[in-house]
C-alpha cells in the first residue's frame, strides 16, 4: 500500500452522507444534490434541513426549521455580558471562537448529549452565529444594537442587523445563495477538526469551537479577506488597467495570489461559477464595476500565466464587498454558513463513532542510548 501524501492526502478519514466532491469533474453535491441545482433554487434554511436530515423538507418541516432558527437568534445573557469586552479586545474570529464556547453556558439543554438535544443545540448555533458577528461589529463601532427580526430569513436578518436597514430582496437572495454555497465541503480542515473533537465524545460546542479555531488559520479561512485587500491595493494603484501587470509580477516573483487553486478541484470550483455571476450582478447594480473588473483581470492573468482556476474565496470577496460587509468579517461570515455543515458532521460522527487516531511515520534518529552530561 502506498504511503499517504503529506497532510493526509488520499486518506479516507470518515464515511459521510452529507456532501461529496468530484475534483476532476468540478462537482460538489450535498446529500446527492448538485450545487448547481441547489444554489439557484434552495434557501439556506432548506439547505440546513437537508444537511442535518439528509432529505429536503416538506412545507411543514421548512416552516418548523424557519421558526426554530428565528426563535434562537439572541445570544444568552452570559454571552451578551462578554460581548462588549470581546468587541473591544479581540479580532473577529477570536470573538466567534470564544462566544461559541461560552454559548454552552446556560444552554437550555444543559449537558444533555442525546441525539434530540444535539439537534436543538446545532440549530441554536446556526441561529446565533450571525447575531454574534453583527453585534460584534456594531459594538466595536459604538453603534446601537439592531435586534433580530424573526420574520426575516437568516440571510436577510444578518444584513439588517449588520447595517441597520433592511436589504432589498435581490441582495438578501444573493447573500442567501452565498450561505448555501459555503455550507459544507466534505472533509476540509475545519470539518475534520470538529469531527476529531467530536470523536472523543466531547460536547458539540467544543467540537464547533475546534472547527472555528481551524478556520481561523490563514491557510483555510481568511483567503477571501486577502483577496479583497489585493483588490483595494490595485484600485489604489490605478484600477483594472494595473491589475494584469500587478498579478503577473506577483506570480513571477513567487508571491502567492490568493483565491486560486484548490487541493481537491482540478478544474473550476463550482462555487466560483455562481459567485462570479453574482459579483457581476452586484457590480452592475451598484454602478461601480471596478472591483469586479479588477477581479476579472486578475483571473485572466493567473489563467494565462499559471493555468490555475479561481476557488470559492476569489469572487466571494467581491460579492461581500458589494454587500458592504467589512473585510475583516469575511471569514466569520463564512463560519455563519459553515456551522451548518460542522454541526451536521458532528452529529454524524456521534451516530457512528470511533476515536480518530491516525498512525504516523517516524523520521527521527535511530534508537540511541543516554549519555551522562560529562560524556556529551
Amino acid at each position: 500500500m502506498a504511503a499517504p501524501g503529506k497532510g493526509l492526502e488520499g486518506v479516507v478519514a470518515a464515511e459521510t452522507a452529507i456532501s461529496d466532491i468530484d475534483g476532476k469533474e468540478g462537482v460538489l453535491s450535498y446529500v446527492g444534490y448538485d450545487i448547481h441545482d441547489l444554489a439557484p433554487n434552495a434557501t439556506f434554511e432548506e439547505t440546513c434541513y437537508l444537511l442535518h436530515n439528509l432529505e429536503l423538507p416538506t412545507e411543514q418541516q421548512l416552516d418548523e426549521i424557519k421558526e426554530q432558527l428565528g426563535r434562537e437568534r439572541e445570544p444568552n445573557d452570559f454571552v451578551m455580558d462578554l460581548m462588549p469586552q470581546l468587541a473591544q479586545n479581540t479580532a473577529p474570529m477570536s470573538m466567534l471562537r470564544t462566544a461559541c464556547s461560552a454559548s454552552s453556558a446556560n444552554d437550555p439543554d444543559g449537558w444533555d448529549t442525546s441525539e434530540e438535544a444535539n439537534y436543538r443545540k446545532a440549530m441554536r448555533l446556526i441561529a446565533v452565529f450571525p447575531t454574534l458577528v453583527a453585534y460584534y461589529d456594531r459594538l466595536r463601532n459604538d453603534q446601537p444594537l439592531v435586534r433580530p427580526d424573526s420574520g426575516l430569513s437568516l440571510a436577510a436578518n444578518f444584513l439588517y442587523m449588520l447595517k441597520g436597514d433592511k436589504a432589498d430582496d435581490a441582495e438578501a437572495r444573493i447573500f442567501d445563495i452565498c450561505l448555501t454555497l459555503h455550507a459544507d465541503h466534505t472533509m476540509n480542515a475545519s470539518t475534520f477538526a470538529a469531527r476529531v473533537c467530536a470523536a472523543t465524545l466531547s460536547d458539540i460546542h467544543s467540537a464547533v469551537t475546534a472547527g472555528i479555531a481551524a478556520l481561523k488559520g490563514p491557510l483555510h479561512g481568511g483567503a477571501n479577506e486577502q483577496v479583497m485587500r489585493m483588490i483595494k491595493e490595485i484600485r489604489n494603484l490605478g484600477g483594472a488597467g494595473k491589475a494584469r501587470d500587478y498579478t503577473i509580477d506577483k506570480l513571477r516573483n513567487k508571491v502567492k495570489v490568493m483565491g486560486f487553486g484548490h487541493r481537491v478541484y482540478k478544474t473550476e470550483d463550482p462555487r466560483a461559477t455562481h459567485l462570479r455571476r453574482m459579483a457581476k450582478e452586484l457590480a452592475e447594480k451598484s454602478g461601480d464595476g471596478s472591483n469586479y473588473e479588477i477581479s476579472q483581470e486578475i483571473e485572466r492573468a493567473v489563467m494565462d500565466e499559471k493555468g490555475i482556476y479561481p476557488n470559492v474565496d476569489f469572487y466571494a470577496a467581491s460579492v461581500y464587498g458589494y454587500l458592504r460587509i467589512p473585510t475583516d468579517l469575511f471569514t466569520p461570515v463564512f463560519a455563519c454558513s459553515r456551522v451548518s455543515g460542522w454541526t451536521a458532521h458532528v452529529r454524524e460522527q456521534y451516530a457512528d463513532n470511533r476515536l480518530i487516531r491516525p498512525d504516523h511515520a517516524y523520521v527521527g534518529p535511530e534508537r540511541r542510548s543516554w549519555k551522562a552530561l560529562s560524556q556529551r
